[in-house]
C-alpha cells in the first residue's frame, strides 16, 4: 500500500502519483487525437486503483476536461477524489488574456464548480501570473474562498521565485506547480530551497518531457504537435537526449522496471517533490505510472541519474 502524503500545510491526503488530465477533453492541446469516452475511462481507472488526485484546468479543452471529470465524478463518492483545477486565462475576442484579479478568480472558481458538478474544489491554482495584480492580493481572494468552503487549499503555477514569495507572504500557499524534469533542472536551485523551507509541495509538470524521458522514442520519431517546437526534440539535442535515456534504460533493466518508472521515482528523492502528476491518454498508462511510487532507488543510482543529466 502506497503511503499517502499531505499537500503543503493542508490536511488533504493524496496518493503521491496523481493524474494529469490535459489529455482528457484537452482538444486544444491534442487536436483530433482524443476520444472523450476513453478519456473518461482514464479517470475511472485512476480512481478505481487508488490514484485520487486529478489535476485539470479551465484551459484544457477549454473547459471540456473539467466537464468530463465532473461527469465521471457523479459515479463515485465525491470524497474519493482530490480535485485540483486552475484558472487565470480569459478569452477577449480570439485573444487569451491572463487575469489574477480577485473578482476574476472568484468568478473562475464558481464557474469551475459548475463544470465539475461539485460544491468544493480541493486545490485551486492561479494558473499563470498577470502583470498587474499584487500576488498576495490574488492569493488573499482564494483565502476568502477557502474560508467559505469553496476550495480547500491554494496553489500557484508558473510564478517566478519572487512572485511565489510575494504570493506566500501570509503563508497561504500550499502547492506550487512548475516545470521540472531531468532535462530542465533549474527548479532545484530556484524553487526547492524555498518550497521545502515553507512547507509548500512542489508538483512538477512535464515530468517525462512529453514522453521523451519515458524512453518512448528513437531517432526516427517525428512530431507534429507541441513537441515539434521543443528544442529537446530537435536535431543533435534530440539525439543527445536519446543517448541519455538509453543510459537510464540500463538502470531500469537492473530494477526490472520501465524507464519512466525510474525517472519518476528519482523525482521523489528531491526535497518537497511529494506528488507527481504524469498524464495519460490510455488506462494502461495510468496503471503503469502508479508503479513509480513503489520503487526505492539506491543512493548510488540516484547520483548516477543526476550525473547523466548534469
Amino acid at each position: 500500500m502506497v503511503q499517502h502524503v499531505k499537500l503543503g500545510k493542508s490536511d488533504i491526503s493524496v496518493n503521491p502519483i496523481g493524474l494529469g488530465t490535459n489529455a482528457v477533453g484537452g482538444h486544444n492541446i491534442y487536436p483530433d487525437m482524443l476520444d472523450e469516452e476513453q478519456g473518461k475511462d482514464v479517470v475511472r481507472t485512476a480512481l478505481n486503483n487508488g490514484i485520487n488526485m486529478l489535476d485539470t484546468a479551465f484551459i484544457y479543452g477549454p473547459e471540456r476536461s473539467e466537464e468530463l471529470i465532473g461527469e465521471v465524478l457523479k459515479e463515485y463518492n465525491r470524497e474519493e477524489a482530490v480535485l485540483a483545477t486552475k484558472a487565470a486565462q480569459k478569452f477577449v475576442g480570439s485573444d487569451v488574456v491572463i487575469d489574477n484579479s480577485p473578482a476574476f478568480l472568484k468568478q473562475s472558481v464558481d464557474d469551475a464548480l459548475k463544470r465539475l458538478q461539485t460544491d468544493y474544489i480541493d486545490l485551486f491554482y492561479i494558473h499563470n501570473p498577470d502583470e498587474n495584480t499584487p500576488k498576495a492580493e490574488a492569493v488573499g481572494a482564494l483565502k476568502e474562498l477557502k474560508d467559505q468552503g469553496k476550495i480547500r487549499s491554494i496553489g500557484v503555477s508558473n510564478f517566478s521565485p519572487e512572485q511565489l514569495k510575494e504570493a506566500n507572504q501570509d503563508g497561504y500557499v500550499d502547492v506550487f506547480q512548475g516545470e521540472y524534469n531531468l532535462l530542465k533542472r533549474d527548479a532545484e536551485k530556484d524553487y526547492f530551497p524555498y518550497t521545502a523551507g515553507n512547507q509548500i509541495t512542489f508538483i512538477p509538470y512535464f515530468p517525462l518531457e512529453s514522453g521523451l524521458l519515458a524512453g518512448k522514442y528513437d531517432k526516427n520519431s517525428t512530431f507534429s504537435d507541441l513537441r515539434a517546437k521543443n528544442p529537446n526534440f530537435q536535431g543533435q539535442q534530440f539525439a543527445d537526449n536519446l543517448e541519455k535515456v538509453d543510459q537510464i534504460r540500463k538502470i531500469a533493466d537492473k530494477y526490472g522496471e520501465e524507464v519512466a518508472h525510474i525517472v519518476l521515482a528519482w523525482y521523489f528523492t528531491k526535497d518537497s517533490v511529494d506528488v507527481i502528476i504524469p498524464g495519460a491518454k490510455r488506462p494502461d498508462q495510468v496503471l503503469s505510472n502508479q508503479k513509480a511510487a513503489e520503487i526505492s532507488l539506491s543512493e548510488e543510482d540516484v547520483q548516477k541519474i543526476s550525473d547523466i543529466f548534469a
